[in-house]
Parts: C-alpha cells; sequence; structure tokens
C-alpha cells in the first residue's frame, strides 16, 4: 500500500537506493519497486520505503510535528557525511550518496553510512525519550600491524533496544569505486604463505569507555554476521570455569571476504551479542593496510639508533654506589645473546620504558608478535609496545667490536670489557 501511494520522485528514489534501474514511466517504476518487495527486499530498503512514505505523509506520526526540534539534542552529525535530510536525522541513518539518493546527485564518498536499527517503530505515539550518542568520543588502541586508511563507521554505540538479554543491532557502510579498487588490487601473499587483500575492512569492538585508549574487547555471546553470513571469530572460546561462559581474548576482525567489492550496494552487518549489567560495548569499521615483521623493523631503524651515552649514563646511574646498601655493586654482566631465540644479537632493541640494559633482537620480537601480538618484554615481562622501542646505539657498538663473545662486563664508568672463560675453549668449525 506505501509504495502503491509512491509518486514517481519517490519510486525513483527508492529504486536508485536498491539499485535498480530507475528512467521509464511511473507505471514501470511501480512494477519494478513492488517486484523488489515481492522478492524479498533488504531491511534496508524496507526502512527506506517506511521513510519515503513518513514523508509522503508526516502526518501519520502523531506527537512529533516539529521534527526538527529534536535533530540537534538526538543526532551530532559529523560535517564529513553528506548533507542529511532531517527526516532521516531521526531515525538515525544517512543517506548513501553512492547509490543518488535524489536523481541528480553525483555519486560521491560516503564516509560512514550508519543505520541504528532495522526496526525502528515510526507509528509513535508520543516524543520517544532523548537518543543516546550514536557516536561516543572512544578510542581504540593503535595496531602496529595496520595502517588506518579510512574510518567506514565511526565507534557507535551497541545500546541495549529492549530488555531481553540478548540484543540484536545492524549497520549499514558502503565503500567509494576508490576504496574497492585499493582492496581489489592490494591482493598479496601474506606472511604463512596465505594468498589475502593486504587492504581489509576491520572490524573492532571494545569497551565503550572514554576515559583512555581502548584494547579490543568482546561482548558475551558474539554473534556477527556480514550480508546475511556468519563471520568465524577467531581463536576458541576458553572452556566454561564453574560453568560460566569465559570470554574469547579480543582482536580486530578482518571481514574483507564477507564484504561486497562493490561501490553500488551497501553492505550490512548484523552483530548480536549477551548484554551485561554496567557493560557498554563500541563498535567501529575500518580500511586498514597490513604491515609485516619486515615493514615494522624498516620503520623502527628510520627511527634512528639512541646516542650509545644514553645507556652509558644508564650503566653509571645502576652503578653509583647506594650509601644504605651494605654490598657496591661495582660492575653489571650483560649477555649478548637474544633471550628470544638465544643467539647472538643482531639488532639490539629495548623499550624505554623497561629499567635494563638487556636487550633483545627487534627482528625476532616483531615477528612473534607478528604471529601473536602480546607486546611483552621477554626481559622483565612487562608491556613494551611497539612505539616505545628503541635500538641501542651501545650495543651496536660492542656487537661490532667483539664477535667471539657472548657476555660483556660494565664498569661503574659506564666502560666495558668482554667476559671470556678462564680457559679458552677449543674453536669447532661450526
Amino acid at each position: 500500500n506505501m509504495v502503491s501511494s509512491f509518486r514517481v520522485s519517490e519510486l525513483q528514489v527508492l529504486l536508485g537506493f536498491a539499485g535498480r534501474n530507475k528512467s521509464g514511466r511511473k507505471h514501470d517504476l511501480l512494477m519494478r519497486a513492488l517486484h523488489l518487495l515481492k522478492s524479498g527486499c533488504s531491511p534496508a530498503v524496507q526502512i527506506k520505503i517506511r521513510e519515503l512514505y513518513r514523508r509522503r505523509y508526516p502526518r501519520t506520526i502523531e506527537g512529533l510535528s516539529d521534527l526538527s526540534a529534536i535533530k540537534p539534542a538526538a543526532f551530532n552529525l559529523d560535517s564529513s557525511s553528506s548533507p542529511v535530510e532531517p527526516d532521516l536525522a531521526v531515525a538515525g541513518i544517512h543517506p548513501l550518496p553512492s547509490t543518488s539518493v535524489t536523481p541528480q546527485s553525483p555519486s560521491s564518498p560516503v564516509s560512514s553510512v550508519l543505520l541504528q536499527d532495522t526496526k525502528p517503530h515510526f507509528e509513535m505515539q508520543q516524543p520517544s525519550p532523548p537518543i543516546p550518542p550514536v557516536h561516543p568520543d572512544v578510542q581504540l588502541k593503535s595496531l602496529p600491524f595496520y595502517d588506518v586508511l579510512d574510518v567506514l563507521i565511526k565507534p557507535t554505540s551497541l545500546v541495549q533496544s529492549s530488555i531481553q538479554r540478548f540484543q540484536e543491532k545492524f549497520f549499514i557502510f558502503a565503500l567509494t569505486p576508490q576504496q574497492v579498487r585499493e582492496i581489489c588490487i592490494s591482493r598479496d601473499f601474506l606472511p604463512g604463505g596465505r594468498r589475502d587483500y593486504t587492504v581489509q575492512v576491520q572490524l573492532r569492538l571494545c569497551l565503550a569507555e572514554t576515559s583512555c585508549p581502548q584494547e579490543d574487547n568482546y561482548p558475551n555471546s558474539l554473534c556477527i554476521k556480514v550480508n546475511g553470513k556468519l563471520f568465524p571469530l577467531p581463536g576458541y572460546a576458553p572452556p566454561p570455569k564453574n560453568g560460566i561462559e569465559q570470554k574469547r581474548p579480543g582482536r580486530p576482525l578482518n571481514i574483507t571476504s564477507l564484504v561486497r567489492l562493490s561501490s553500488a550496494v551497501p553492505n550490512q552487518i548484523s552483530i548480536s551479542w549477551a548484554s551485561e549489567i554496567g557493560k557498554n560495548y563500541s563498535m567501529s569499521v575500518y580500511l586498514v593496510r597490513q604491515l609485516t615483521s619486515a615493514m615494522l623493523l624498516q620503520r623502527l631503524k628510520m627511527k634512528g639508533i639512541r646516542n650509545p651515552d644514553h645507556s652509558r649514563a644508564l650503566i653509571k646511574e645502576k652503578l653509583t654506589a647506594d650509601p644504605d646498601s651494605e654490598i657496591a655493586t661495582t660492575s653489571l654482566r650483560v649477555s649478548l645473546m637474544c633471550p628470544l631465540g638465544k643467539m647472538r644479537l643482531t639488532i639490539p632493541c629495548r623499550a624505554v620504558t623497561c629499567t635494563h640494559l638487556q636487550c633483545f633482537d627487534a627482528a625476532l620480537y616483531l615477528q612473534m608478535n607478528e604471529k601473536k601480538p602480546t607486546w611483552i618484554c621477554p626481559v622483565c615481562d612487562k608491556k613494551a609496545a611497539y612505539e616505545s622501542l628503541i635500538l641501542d646505539g651501545l650495543f651496536m657498538e660492542i656487537l661490532n667490536e667483539c664477535s667471539d663473545v657472548d657476555e660483556i662486563k660494565f664498569q661503574e664508568d659506564g666502560s666495558w670489557c668482554p667476559m671470556r672463560p678462564k680457559k679458552e675453549a677449543v674453536k669447532v668449525s661450526s
């Protein structure tokens, strides 16, 4: 009934939105639109029909005559997105410029096309309560192995819409022709010999906390569908403890394999989860480029080598006699072997946050974190984030100067000497 009441302009907008041909006479357009309905249209198209009908007959919403009055409070629409019509703003929908909202509009890039829910109740009897912020100021921790190229959906609250334990939310995003091209031409061999896209569509979930950058964190009983297909979550969930379901460790999700690589058709994500009291989550979608450990090592070398005097000052500080201490430390033994590979260091590295002098091998450390990103120092087991790593100039000098020892001793003045075994072992050729 709604579709039958549409004029030519509404039918054109609807068919354009669904990616169908929108030229022809009214009768042809109507037949096409009704066929679209019969063939089972997506939730996004159903919403579009309701919203066009509502704009055609605004009186069907009682008690919301002044839509513009609640718009500023409800939505903080960013200037980067397309000009939003007031009716759509209330429903929490950005129009899709890439599928031409009006017959004249040229296709333009979509910064983020958001759909808050597929079943908004348009026949509201009284003004709805204020809508919580769609884009909370949530920041996610940057991931060293990914460069963010574009934000497809900003961090968006997974808001409870009912009192049931299991909740479901729908989101929509569209790719621009340029983004589609970048993904398609990026197919390459990744570490491990797999062939995959290095430019990826990445979905991230975290706690809706604004106090500090958040790590990836999944809600309980998480289930993700992309364009109606179930996305397999990585890793196994830990076995239940005392009958209580344990949380999966959070990590970014590469959903590229289920994304429609086309700028004409929008993509839909459905997220369902079990709500927990006092815990709110946020989701966001990015276009990222995956990096390898070799690329990160190159970036680390480009940062430069830390001046040897830094380490000498640290040695003097460690060996300065403590007046309260009974035992005076006059020398400090340090190994030239990497604690990770049990081999001689080649690229001595440590985190500025660590207090020890012992280094580990940068190449090995990055390769390990490429397989399983923990970013834990192998010497002191404290956090050693990629951003805090430095290449130690003093150890570089030592490694170049003595190739036949595995251990050295630092003196109080910052000088060092090789620690050779008492008896020279018979050299066996390797």
